[in-house]
């Protein structure tokens, strides 16, 4: 079980990836770290002053029995079920998924012409030169190339308009302390 700002020592080598870098790295077999968040399908490790993200199915280098809990997929194609499935997507510094984030710009659901769904997803960055960016694209591409019916997922990451946290849901900026006054100015919001 997962329990926020538990520090372990990595039972194994692990493959990791560097934040907000996004170079993959490996860190070694008795590596201290602290995890700092186990959202979607994976984990946030600070180690070495470095955050780092680990996918779940290495949760067991971590000391942990299973991946990070994964929304159950229903049978039957919705639109809901995309939407649902993007929110397993979280932002590996945030703890808040990339809907909520209002990294989502849209998300369009066409028949493919070959039977089945297409799905073109824009999306954007908190940053624009973050370098998480190739990582959580295809987070969203694999997600939601999973679903039934789904024959082809097409992900472009836009910048225009740029990210602000206006774009954030109340809930998020709840979550995050933000004050909910903030409008869409394009700065960022006075905490609590």
């Amino acid at each position: 079980m997962f329990i926020a700002n538990q520090t372990v020592s990595l039972k194994r080598d692990c493959a990791a990836i560097a934040i907000p870098a996004g170079s993959p790295q490996v860190l070694s077999a008795g590596t201290t770290v602290r995890i700092t968040q186990a959202a979607g399908t994976s984990y946030t490790v600070s180690a070495n002053g470095m955050l780092y993200r680990i996918e779940g199915e290495d949760a067991d280098a971590l000391g942990l029995s299973g991946p990070a809990t994964e929304t159950h997929t229903p049978p039957t194609f919705s639109e809901r079920m995309v939407w649902d499935q993007l929110k397993t997507v979280y932002d590996p510094e945030i703890p808040v998924n990339i809907v909520d984030l209002g990294l989502i710009y849209s998300c369009a659901i066409t028949d493919h012409e070959q039977g089945g769904k297409k799905l073109d997803v824009a999306m954007s960055l908190t940053a624009p030169g973050c370098g998480m960016s190739d990582v959580l694209k295809a987070d969203v591409e694999r997600k939601l190339a999973r679903l039934p019916e789904v024959k082809e997922v097409r992900v472009q990451v836009v910048f225009d308009p740029p990210w602000n946290p206006g774009r954030m849901s109340e809930a998020a900026k709840l979550q995050l302390g933000f004050d909910l006054d903030y409008g869409s100015t394009g700065t960022f919001p006075i905490l609590r």
